[in-house]
C-alpha cells in the first residue's frame, strides 16, 4: 500500500477546527480518511503545569504526550490501527469511550501544536491553518467550554486571558506563515472547506488509479 497522504490542521482555540473537521468527516468514509487529534493525548491532570494562581494550564505544548501522539501517527502511516481512551476534559457529565483509528489513504492530524512539534510537522504533506479574529475566538471558546465541557464562565475567561491567548501567540501564530493554505473563518469558511474537499477527492482518485 502506498504511503498515506498526511494533512495537518491547526489554528487558535475557537478558530473553527472542529466545524472544519466535521464537514470533512461527513463527506468521506473511515476507509478513505482517518482523523487523529492532539486532544486525545493530554498527559494526566496531576502532571499538568500549575500557574501562580493554582490553575492547571492545559494550553502548553508540554500538556500533550507528543511522543505517544507522534508514534501513533507513525503507526497509522505504516498501515496499522491504534486504540486509546477518549479524553473528556474532566467533564463529569461525559463518559470516555474507547477510540479506534484505522489507517486510510488520507490521514488528518489536528491540534494546536501539530506545526510546533517538529517531528510531527515533518510528517505532514499539507499544512492548513485556520484563522479567526480574536473576539470571535473568545465567544466561540466560551460557548464550547460552558456547554460541552461544563466549565464555569469565570474559569473560561481566566484561562483564555492567561493560558490560551499567550500560548497561541507563542506556539501557534508563528507557524501561520509556514502553512500551505490559510483559511479565514471570521464569518464563514464554506469556500475554504469546498477547496479542501475537492483536494481530498483528487488525492483519493489519484491514489486509486
Amino acid at each position: 500500500m502506498p504511503r498515506p497522504f498526511i494533512i495537518g490542521i491547526t489554528g487558535g482555540s475557537g478558530s473553527g477546527k472542529t466545524t472544519f473537521l466535521n464537514e470533512i468527516k461527513s463527506r468521506f468514509s473511515r476507509k478513505e480518511v482517518c482523523f487523529i487529534s492532539q486532544d486525545d493525548y493530554y498527559i494526566p491532570r496531576e502532571e499538568q503545569f500549575t500557574d501562580a494562581q493554582g490553575i492547571k494550564n492545559f494550553d502548553l505544548p508540554t500538556a500533550i504526550d507528543k511522543k505517544a501522539f507522534r508514534k501513533d501517527i507513525e503507526k497509522l502511516i505504516a498501515g496499522k490501527s491504534i486504540t486509546k481512551e477518549e479524553y473528556v476534559f474532566n467533564n463529569e457529565l461525559k463518559t470516555p469511550k474507547m477510540l479506534t483509528f484505522h489507517s486510510a489513504p488520507i490521514i488528518v492530524v489536528e491540534g494546536l501544536f501539530v506545526f510546533h512539534y517538529k517531528k510531527i510537522q515533518r510528517l505532514l504533506d499539507l499544512k492548513i491553518f485556520l484563522h479567526a479574529k480574536e473576539n470571535l475566538k473568545v465567544i466561540r471558546r466560551i460557548k464550547r467550554d460552558r456547554v460541552e465541557r461544563n466549565y464555569p464562565l469565570d474559569d473560561v475567561l481566566y484561562r483564555y486571558e492567561n493560558h490560551v491567548l499567550p500560548s497561541f501567540e507563542k506556539y501557534v501564530a508563528p507557524h501561520r506563515e509556514s502553512a500551505d493554505i490559510i483559511i479565514n473563518n471570521n464569518e464563514q469558511m464554506n469556500m475554504g472547506i469546498q477547496v479542501i474537499l475537492g483536494f481530498i477527492r483528487q488525492q483519493l482518485s489519484e491514489m486509486e488509479s
